[in-house]
């Protein structure tokens, strides 16, 4: 029987004489097709009658117009080969050897492609590649996508092609020479001998010409020293893993200090293998990454660090030298330079002093002390500036004798402080050419600019260490056409227009190679070998009565520093790195005044927290000299040495920038005489400074399953149940170790792949390269500093930091532990209060935590709709096509380590960074889709990256090797701290450290059973 019922959409619909119902069943479209701009005058067609291509055009429109009104997204039509290229495999990638020096920053890395794109930068593992990749160097391939880069010639202001520009550089270097004024080439430091050769020819086509080498972070005080040593210049290589007692006295070895790479070597030796492990000390005024890791740090002012080297210059010399140290630093420094004496061969002095005399004194010491972590080192060539020729070139420049000044990759305008006048110098210059990738300070004060190739665009050879050699190769097409590369310039300028740099490098390659073979060495980017350093004992002549002349200047001393995800600044357009937060102070998007507390109370200033959970801070006034920074806000910093306060190159620029981007102040305003000391007077100015702080929570406050350490001694001599105490819960009334309790059926996992990943607290220096490697392996959004406050960050891997409330953990411990009652002077109450201040010295913890992907996820079992679910191999997955956001997942998990997409970050103008122009959308791995709104995301164990490796070795007929799984955050980790891999093979690196006596999980307790192990830090203290 059918039914008679009566069934509608609408309200609307039960109007028998509605308009719009009949409008809306008889019109395929709502509105009326715009059919006249695509057919021309309508009446005219309906005149003459439409053809059958006319009517083809009909119809093609209306299939499109449906098209179009069923879909909300843009239609992006795919274009195939023609001929499909041989060495491009759709979905597979291709990796290429190179090496990166942009003048401050070096690697040598292999650059992952994908269908003719980069997308990621690996390091070069081949046995030679001596120098990793930094956060910076992984963060750099988004800077071949920034949309900001220069993209055609100028000449004032006005677009030309290159013919015509480098006639007009040619014209002008005529004139120069005809009128006997100076020519000049201002570059960073290069360490390209091919480079070089090339510019000592433009040279000798230009006889009033001179090429000045610039470092905007000067080293000249520590190259003149090695220079006046030795006879070259360079800076020694030191090599940290034949030390077992290290002295860094103002050196941050760990962050940027010579140009960084330290890590590797350090932690090699801070690991403790059959009981042993390397002693450090650090004396510093700013607590740097160098003195977080160190076992015992001393906060002091730059003039104390004076002192501090000759007394130690004193007694491992036997000089009877003795400086005028404090008498609360005595203990620390006598012992610090009797263990270093008493190491001998075993030792090595690191000096960061911004004074000649005071790296004589270094280069003295590790000579007495015949250090093989000196002696048996290679020459650093990666600084090559000088202060003295850069201040030369200015007083040339404002005497009017200099007709052509040609700027490469270097940004003075912005980097030497304004006292310099060197924007002022440049208008006396008739000519000033620009090459650089980004139209900067130099940039706009330049007549002629010339974009320059990105270093994954160029050919290019290194040697980076002296004896040694690497290529550079494009991984690339040039992506602007009308850019050239610096040695395209010069060859143009020489009269070789029609010769490319290719073969210009090639030809010169059997000449500085020592007979290399040019497919091996491009393929491997490197060779082998390198110089031995020097061994023979220093004159240190007056360096130490000049020294012992020192004085103490005021009542402030600015310390100045690259931090380490700005560096020197040319990454300021890199949202990567702006969004990473600082290890140390956990502050992304900023830089900022790092005082101590006491300071800070005799200042005035103060740190507050929110309601929203916000860090807000005070702002303050700097002048040095005549120079002045106004407005700057402060972090109030456990461990900064009272009377000194700490500032960051890299921020406050203003020109080729985003918006977003154009953050913080210029600190090489301040930096006078290229010192990175200088007495300084501050005050408090008005007003309330936001940051974007990550983590403020700055103590261990009891959470010592959390952070598990012990020291040396404890370690060697107690068994592991004293110092790796398993947690314990009651079953049946009796304790029993938690591990051995269950509340769910447990799976066997014996078979098949099961991954691990293994992180040793010991290693680990807080650097952040896994971060920023996570960031482009994942397509990780980037949602700005606003964002940030609110506690949205998106990062899927952070790196906590733990400060002491005691001197030491340990002195937490005990003072939680000796609590007496609830009030009084040891009551519980009170002291749990002092707890949540760290300490004036802190010690420093750093963990990687990520998603712990747990064999018994809390995550998994709260989904409504099984969104997370756990794979037979031990990751943790995502649905996100199932996932609706509910969030009960995040709130399950005790490691809080999910994120949850408020908005939409990609395509959308809030959030205006790589994601949202098809420039910077190139560098996204297409093996990992582009998350959207109202989906939680996490860790995924690259399992990208392992399905990968799994049908690499399916591919070739054999099994996986014992250590060939990675992460991104493993491969990227330089010093060993990370390791990934396969526990069920018995010869991998994890399975042996899953048995290891120092291993244990995050709140083991709690039964989640993890796949990511820690390792106890041990302390030699």
């Amino acid at each position: 029987m059918s039914s008679n019922k009566k069934y509608w959409k609408s309200v609307e619909e039960l109007n028998e004489n509605s308009s719009i119902v009949d409008a809306l069943r008889s019109n395929e479209f709502v509105e009326e097709i715009p059919t006249d701009s695509f057919l021309g005058n309508a009446d005219k067609l309906n005149a003459t009658g439409t053809s059958r291509r006319d009517f083809l055009k009909f119809v093609g429109f209306s299939t499109a117009a449906a098209t179009l009104a069923a879909c909300e997204g843009p239609v992006h039509k795919s274009i195939p080969y023609v001929v499909q290229p041989e060495s491009v495999i759709p979905g597979v990638a291709d990796y290429y050897a190179t090496t990166v020096f942009d003048g401050y920053d070096f690697a040598n890395v292999l650059v992952k492609t994908r269908d003719g794109r980069p997308i990621k930068i690996e390091n070069n593992k081949t046995a030679g590649a001596t120098f990793s990749a930094n956060a910076r160097v992984h963060a750099s391939i988004l800077g071949l996508y920034d949309n900001y880069r220069i993209k055609q010639p100028t000449i004032k202001g006005k677009t030309a092609d290159f013919d015509k520009v480098s006639n007009a550089i040619s014209k002008a270097l005529a004139d120069a020479k005809s009128a006997g004024k100076q020519v000049v080439l201002l570059t960073p430091t290069i360490a390209s001998p091919t480079t070089f050769k090339l510019i000592a020819e433009f040279i000798a086509a230009n006889p009033t010409a001179k090429h000045v080498m610039y470092d905007a972070v000067s080293s000249s005080a520590a190259l003149d020293a090695y220079q006046q040593a030795f006879g070259t210049r360079g800076l020694v290589d030191y090599d940290l893993s034949k030390a077992d007692v290290v002295v860094g006295i103002g050196a941050d070895f760990l962050g940027d200090w010579q140009g960084g790479g330290y890590d590797k070597g350090y932690a090699s030796k801070r690991v403790p293998k059959n009981g042993k492990m390397s002693k450090h000390f650090q004396f510093e005024a700013n607590m740097t990454l160098s003195g977080a890791s160190a076992d015992k740090r001393v906060p002091m002012s730059n003039y104390q660090q004076i002192q501090a080297l000759l007394t130690v210059y004193g007694v491992v010399t036997g000089t009877g030298v003795s400086g005028n140290v404090d008498a609360k630093y005595k203990d620390a420094v006598s012992k610090a330079a009797q263990q270093l004496k008493a190491a001998g061969s075993k030792g090595v002095l690191l000096c960061g002093i911004d004074d000649k005399n005071a790296q004589l004194l270094a280069l003295a010491i590790n000579a007495a002390l015949t250090s093989e972590a000196y002696t048996t080192a290679g020459t650093r060539l990666v600084r090559q500036g000088s202060n003295a020729a850069i201040a030369q070139v200015l007083q040339e420049m404002n005497a009017g004798n200099v007709g052509v000044l040609i700027t490469s990759h270097v940004n003075p305008v912005y980097s030497l402080p304004k006292s310099y006048g060197f924007e002022a110098a440049m208008k006396k210059v008739p000519t000033s050419v620009f090459i650089g990738l980004r139209s900067d300070e130099t940039a706009v004060a330049s007549s002629i600019v010339i974009g320059s190739n990105h270093y994954l665009e160029s050919w290019g050879d290194y040697s980076l260490l002296k004896g040694s050699y690497a290529l550079a190769q494009p991984t690339i097409r040039p992506l602007f056409s009308a850019n050239k590369q610096f040695e395209d310039v010069l060859l143009a300028l020489t009269g070789r227009k029609n010769l490319s740099y290719y073969d210009y490098l090639k030809a010169n390659f059997p000449v500085v190679s020592g007979g290399l073979s040019w497919g091996k060495v491009l393929h491997d980017g490197v060779s082998g070998t390198y110089a031995i350093g020097q061994s023979t004992g220093v004159a240190v002549g007056d360096a130490v009565t000049a020294l012992s002349a020192a004085k103490s200047e005021g009542p402030y001393e600015l310390n100045l520093y690259s931090k380490v995800g700005m560096g020197d600044g040319q990454h300021a357009n890199n949202p990567w790195l702006q969004e990473f937060p600082d290890p140390i102070t956990r502050v992304s998007w900023d830089n900022y005044v790092t005082v101590s507390k006491a300071d800070a109370d005799k200042l005035g200033l103060v740190n507050v927290n929110v309601a929203n959970g916000g860090l807000n801070g005070s702002y303050v006034n700097l002048t040095v000299g005549s120079a002045k920074l106004e407005k700057v806000p402060v972090i109030i910093q456990p461990g900064q040495a009272p009377g000194t306060i700490g500032l960051s190159f890299g921020y406050g620029k203003k020109e080729g920038l985003k918006e977003e981007m154009q953050i913080g102040s210029n600190a090489f305003v301040l930096y006078q005489n290229f010192k990175s000391s200088l007495p300084v007077s501050i005050s408090k100015a008005d007003g309330e400074h936001e940051f974007a702080c990550v983590q403020l929570h700055k103590t261990l406050m009891g959470r010592g399953d959390i952070v598990k350490e012990t020291t040396l001694e404890i370690f060697r001599t107690e068994d592991a149940s004293k110092w790796n105490v398993a947690p314990m819960v009651s079953l049946d009334h009796s304790p029993v170790k938690a591990v051995e309790v269950d509340l769910w059926d447990s799976f066997d996992r014996s078979t098949g792949h099961h991954f691990n990943l293994s992180i040793d607290l010991n290693a680990c220096t807080g650097c952040g390269a896994c971060v920023i490697a996570c960031h482009a392996e994942n397509n990780v959004p980037v949602v700005g500093k606003s964002e940030v406050r609110r506690s949205r960050d998106m990062h899927w891997l952070r790196i906590d930091r733990y400060y002491s409330s005691e001197t030491t953990f340990e002195g937490d411990n005990e003072k939680k532990e000796n609590f007496d009652g609830l009030t009084g002077d040891k009551g519980s109450l009170g002291g749990f209060l002092e707890l949540e201040s760290a300490s004036e010295n802190p010690q420093v913890a750093f963990q990687p935590v990520m998603c712990q992907h747990c064999n018994h996820a809390p995550c998994e079992t709260v989904c409504p709709v099984a969104a997370t679910s756990h794979s037979r191999q031990g990751q943790n997955h995502m649905a996100y096509n199932r996932c609706v956001g509910t969030r009960y997942c995040a709130n399950n998990c005790p490691y809080k380590v999910r994120r949850f997409n408020w908005f939409l970050y990609n395509n959308n103008d809030e959030f205006d960074f790589h994601m949202n122009d098809d420039l910077g959308k190139m560098v996204l791995n297409p093996d990992v889709n582009v998350r959207s709104r109202g989906v939680m995301e996490k860790c995924s164990m690259c399992i990208q990256m392992t399905q990968a490796t799994i049908l690499e070795a399916k591919r070739s007929g054999r099994e996986v090797r014992a250590d060939e799984f990675e992460t991104a955050c493993s491969a990227a980790c330089s010093s060993g701290a990370m390791k990934f891999g396969d526990v069920n093979n018995k010869d991998s690196e994890v399975a042996s450290f899953l048995k290891d006596e120092r291993m244990y999980h995050l709140l083991e307790h709690v039964g989640t059973k993890p796949n990511v192990m820690y390792h106890v830090k041990v302390r030699n203290v």
